[in-house]
């Protein structure tokens, strides 16, 4: 009898951690030859559904490699800001002796180091979504072509726009590789077409309530305010729920970043008008794979583009738009051009 109770609590003990989404492989670590290939993913930030796309991409190709052979260990800080927490994570697993470490950086010059030094000890190193600067020869970076992405939302912008009028920019953490080269596309456009004005320009700090309250503030300040465009999911939100309580849905063009379910909701309303659907579930897919074919094969990786779609009312039920905006491992996006 008491073998049996043992064996229940062991089997719920083990469900137990199965289900936390920190450690999410199987098996004991201990890197190397010695048991599983440990990788730690690291997002920029937990909370979003940007980063649990990417979670469930790198689960997956864990679970395609074999459970008992590849261990994911997944955590992060609560605020994209919070560059000095990433830090401290990434430097621990790094201590820790991690096989591989697969990350976002939430700031592309002071998490070089941490890149450069995670090298130094032994561990593979695959960015994810964002980059460092410099970016180490040896490192990959699994992302969206961020500048062509954004010249082609900024140009769809134009257009809705009728190719003049007056337009806001929502940035999200400036210093950030995504927010710089989205910026970089969306001024690329702009230059060229100077009947369209940059009015305002101000940052979410990737929350949507300071998302929001700024573009209150500029609505308020440019009365005549035609479109707006917002690099990532809280400066989308906060935007659109700014331009529904002004009353001004129709009326001001809304272009931005990410698919998640609120953003693709306004777009099904018509308070936004597209949406830069990246590829998360890819980056964590691909950047999971990249590392392990690395540690495996000593290879040198390259780059991986895991494109980006443009989303509308006009393209919502397309199966393969679907497919990127409800991942899983039995349905996975492919890579769009």
């Amino acid at each position: 009898m008491s073998l049996v109770l043992i064996a229940g609590v062991l089997a719920l003990t083990l469900a137990a951690c199965g289900a936390q989404v920190r450690d999410s492989g199987g098996g004991d670590g201990g890197g190397g030859q010695e048991g599983p290939l440990r990788i730690a993913v690291v997002p920029k930030a937990v909370g979003f559904d940007f980063w649990e796309q990417v979670r469930i991409g790198a689960q997956c190709a864990a679970k395609e490699a074999g459970g008992s052979e590849v261990r994911i260990q997944w955590d992060g800080v609560t605020a994209e800001t919070n560059v000095s927490g990433q830090v401290d994570l990434l430097t621990n697993f790094a201590t820790q002796g991690v096989d591989g470490m697969v990350y976002a950086a939430t700031d592309a010059k002071v998490l070089a180091d941490v890149s450069q030094n995670a090298l130094d000890q032994g561990v593979t190193v695959v960015n994810i979504d964002s980059g460092t600067d410099p970016q180490p020869k040896q490192v990959p970076v699994v992302a969206t072509d961020n500048v062509a992405a954004a010249e082609e939302a900024t140009e769809y912008l134009v257009e809705e726009m009728g190719g003049k009028g007056e337009v806001a920019f929502i940035p999200f953490q400036p210093g950030t590789a995504t927010n710089d080269t989205r910026t970089e596309g969306f001024k690329n456009v702009l230059e060229k077409n100077p009947d369209v004005e940059l009015v305002a320009e101000q940052s979410s700090e990737s929350d949507q309530n300071v998302a929001l309250e700024v573009t209150e503030n500029i609505l308020t300040a440019n009365p005549n305010l035609d479109a707006i465009y917002a690099a990532n999911e809280p400066g989308v939100l906060g935007a659109a729920e700014a331009v529904r309580r002004a009353g001004k849905e129709g009326d001001i063009t809304i272009v931005g970043w990410d698919t998640a379910p609120d953003e693709v909701k306004a777009v099904e309303e018509g308070v936004v008008s597209a949406l830069v659907a990246q590829n998360p579930f890819r980056m964590g897919y691909d950047g999971v794979n990249a590392a392990v074919d690395a540690i495996r094969s000593d290879a040198q990786l390259e780059d991986i583009d895991t494109g980006s779609t443009l989303v509308t009312q006009d393209n919502l039920d397309d199966p393969d738009v679907k497919a990127v905006l409800d991942p899983s491992c039995s349905n996975k996006p492919e890579v769009s051009e």
